[in-house]
């Protein structure tokens, strides 16, 4: 059983052995997905995998096979050999990690392991995902999380078909994006005091590597910096950006929303073009996310500086800066070539040629649709990873306010219904979000991920996939793999016996 459950699978007879003498065969663009194949499967099979032109499985890419997209595949494995095929690279890729999942769990150890025989099963595969941004939001501003952990978790995304690694690089309580214009934004903005003193930062290098190797496994590296609101830690490196002249602010050591936000004189837009232009520069991804939400309009409203800049633009009052402000820096970022995202708090109305995240509700989701905007749904009641698994003590501390249990998260339907035609046909996917305020370790952040990060992947590429009948018989032998990858996971009933989490 694998997770996400196939569009089409059907069981054929017969069984496909991995051994010594197995070779692949992978011309062209099918090459990438045949050293992946190798490069995952060797740490515990120890199995060359040799490429030959008579090898017994076969990577194709035929563009012949349009129907199946761009990450679709199909699989046939028989007794005699293996063949993958794909329209598209991608698609190859997505089919590794199926055969992954189809061989025994021990195939997944970091380890070398002895006496397993490398056998799948016989069978027929056409898989085709439901929508194209399928990803998980990564919080490493709240808490710095190494770069070893990221690749870790974009490894463990791959394995379960999600294709979007979104970094949270800034926030009042910390700034972990290199910026070689503003130094300051990591010597200053990447530490904070308090009662628990935390720091951290990248480097260019080490996040370009991190692109890389996404790459490589189909995972996009979406980056977000976070303006005008959510800026803290850049205003304690560079307080002239605030609205409060000579004010000296320190990286905010509290969660929730800071009243601190940027300015709006010329300044700031041009640190804004600077930021984005150096993230660019780094990060290749269609899509950037500029946050966008959560804030306050009071230094606007009180300051002469932002009051004068709204009349003189014409604006009915300060609070309209906000939207303004966005639609700058969501022109400069189209004007690249690039597509800014931003998240809703609300129903009204983001700028022209944004991409919109709504975390409050699903309603704002199809306000922003029915404007023409494509959307990427992230409600809070489905997609939070923060929010505690189960009740009880025996859970590390989350957010208030509930739980968001393993079903919950199955159960989150990207298109609500009632939505019309077209306005879902402009919904692109979904994805979780792991908030770090109460995430001090890696397995803390692991813990917290899965196996929800598993439900989701499944909501988002099989809409047919049932929870009793797909999904939960098929978690029982998942937590098998998640235990041979050594994944910090909370058991499901059914499985082995919960173990505490990780604090």
């Amino acid at each position: 059983m694998i997770i996400p459950h196939p569009t089409q699978y059907a069981r054929i007879p017969g069984h496909f052995t991995f051994d010594e003498s197995t070779a692949v065969r992978a011309e062209g663009a099918a090459a990438g997905a045949a050293r992946l194949l190798r490069t995952l499967l060797a740490p515990a099979t120890g199995l060359p995998l040799r490429p030959s032109p008579a090898g017994t499985v076969v990577l194709v890419v035929d563009d012949m096979l349009g129907g199946l997209g761009e990450e679709g595949y199909g699989l046939t494995v028989g007794s005699d050999a293996v063949l993958l095929r794909a329209a598209r690279p991608a698609g190859l890729l997505r089919g590794v990690q199926t055969l992954r999942q189809l061989l025994p769990p021990e195939a997944l150890s970091a380890q070398p392991v002895t006496g397993v025989p490398w056998r799948i099963p016989g069978v027929q595969i056409t898989d085709v995902p439901r929508y194209p941004w399928r990803g998980a939001m990564l919080d490493v501003a709240r808490h710095f999380l190494p770069v070893s952990f990221l690749r870790r978790f974009t490894d463990l995304l791959a394995f379960h078909k999600l294709n979007v690694l979104h970094l949270h690089l800034t926030d009042d309580q910390g700034w972990r994006m290199p910026v070689a214009a503003f130094p300051r934004l990591t010597e200053v903005g990447g530490r904070r005091g308090g009662a628990q003193p935390h720091e951290g930062a990248y480097t260019a290098a080490e996040l370009r590597g991190l692109v890389a190797y996404a790459a490589e496994r189909g995972v996009t590296v979406v980056p977000e910096i976070e303006m005008p609101g959510h800026t803290r830690a850049a205003l304690a490196a560079y307080p002239e950006l605030g609205n409060v002249p000579g004010r000296q602010l320190d990286v905010w050591t509290e969660w929730g929303v800071c009243e601190t936000v940027l300015g709006v004189h010329d300044e700031v837009l041009d640190f804004c073009r600077t930021v984005l232009g150096e993230v660019m520069d780094v990060f290749p991804s269609r899509y950037v996310h500029v946050g966008g939400d959560e804030c306050p309009v009071t230094e606007w409203e009180t300051g002469a500086a932002a009051r004068e800049r709204a009349a003189r633009l014409g604006l009915a009052s300060p609070r309209a800066l906000h939207g303004w402000f966005l639609g700058e820096v969501g022109g400069f970022l189209l004007a690249q070539g690039r597509l800014p995202v931003c998240w809703a708090e609300d129903s009204g109305a983001p700028p022209a040629g944004f991409t919109v995240m709504p975390w409050r509700d699903a309603d704002h989701g199809l306000a922003a649709a029915r404007r023409g905007h494509d959307v990427v749904m992230t409600p809070y009641r489905s997609t939070y990873l923060d929010y505690p698994q189960a009740a009880g003590p025996d859970e590390p501390p989350g957010q208030a306010g509930g739980v968001l249990d393993l079903r919950a998260v199955h159960d989150g339907e990207p298109v609500p219904s009632g939505w019309e035609p077209e306005a879902a046909a402009r919904v692109l996917g979904t994805q979780g979000q792991l908030w770090t305020e109460y995430v001090t370790t890696t397995a803390q952040a692991e813990y917290l991920a899965f196996p929800r990060l598993a439900a989701l992947a499944d909501r988002a590429w099989n809409p047919a996939s049932r929870w009793s009948a797909d999904f939960r018989p098929a978690l029982r032998r998942h937590q098998s793999r998640l235990d041979a990858l050594r994944v910090h996971h909370r058991r499901e009933a059914g499985g082995a016996p919960t173990a505490a989490a990780p604090r």
